[in-house]
């Protein structure tokens, strides 16, 4: 699958890969920081963002659709970085693809199993009629039934477009909707990649805890994980700077 990206500045290739819900655009701010001392691309993974929708969707084929775009681009090295989903893409490829991935950073997420809990963030999207929606704001108010933070519906807003019948997600709900326990699959028993790692972690968060260390250890021998005070999940919305600052301490 041919994935829409982003590339921009100057200087060894890091790739970029957003979350769950996501797109490339989350990443922007963190681009504008590096772009005098890397090449960015920002992308858009399968059934999110601009990228091509898609029946099938896991992490199989997530690391096919990412080894395309780096080939396609000629780059035989990268610097590769994933924030949950994303981080989850991006452990699975340097496993598979060890010899193309100079550093790793993962943000947020752990190698294990997680179970399914986005179902209230599903059912409030699902319970859009998008047929019906006259403005974004029509839209807010019905999500806010379900989701009652506003920068949790603001997020998942951007996904909203509009069409020539009005309104459309750019994520393919419905796939996302009848396989969201993809997302949570663990990484294969065995897999290891033996390059650095950098695992950056919301203090604030609780996808990345204590029980996590010997499967970080067991995956990624040579990791370090650094905690980002006062952000949560979303660290690279809420502490632009100092996920940056992290990003280029570890590669340097």
């Amino acid at each position: 699958m041919k994935l829409n990206y982003k590339k921009s500045g100057s200087g060894p290739p890091l790739v970029i890969l957003h979350g769950l819900f996501g797109s490339l655009d989350n990443w922007f701010s963190i681009a504008k920081e590096l772009v005098e001392h890397y090449t960015l691309y920002l992308v858009d993974q399968r059934n999110h963002g601009d990228s091509p929708h898609s029946e099938e969707w896991n992490y199989a084929v997530m690391v096919e659709d990412l080894k395309e775009l780096i080939d396609d681009e000629g780059l035989e090295k990268i610097y590769l970085m994933g924030h949950s989903m994303g981080g989850k893409t991006v452990m699975n490829f340097a496993v598979t693809y060890p010899e193309r991935v100079e550093k790793l950073i993962v943000a947020d997420i752990a190698p294990r199993f997680y179970p399914i809990h986005h179902q209230t963030i599903l059912e409030g999207l699902n319970s859009l009629n998008l047929k019906e929606i006259k403005s974004r704001k029509e839209a807010d108010d019905q999500l806010a039934q379900y989701i009652p933070e506003l920068g949790v519906r603001q997020f998942l807003l951007k996904s909203l477009t509009r069409d020539r019948d009005g309104f459309a997600w750019k994520i393919n709900l419905k796939v996302i909707t009848e396989k969201i326990e993809n997302v949570g699959e663990a990484l294969a028993e065995g897999a290891v990649f033996e390059g650095p790692t950098l695992f950056l972690a919301g203090a604030d968060s609780n996808y990345i805890q204590q029980k996590d260390l010997p499967d970080l250890e067991a995956h990624f021998p040579n990791y370090e994980l650094e905690f980002i005070t006062n952000a949560g999940h979303w660290l690279h919305a809420e502490q632009p700077h100092a996920v940056v600052e992290e990003m280029r301490r570890f590669l340097g």
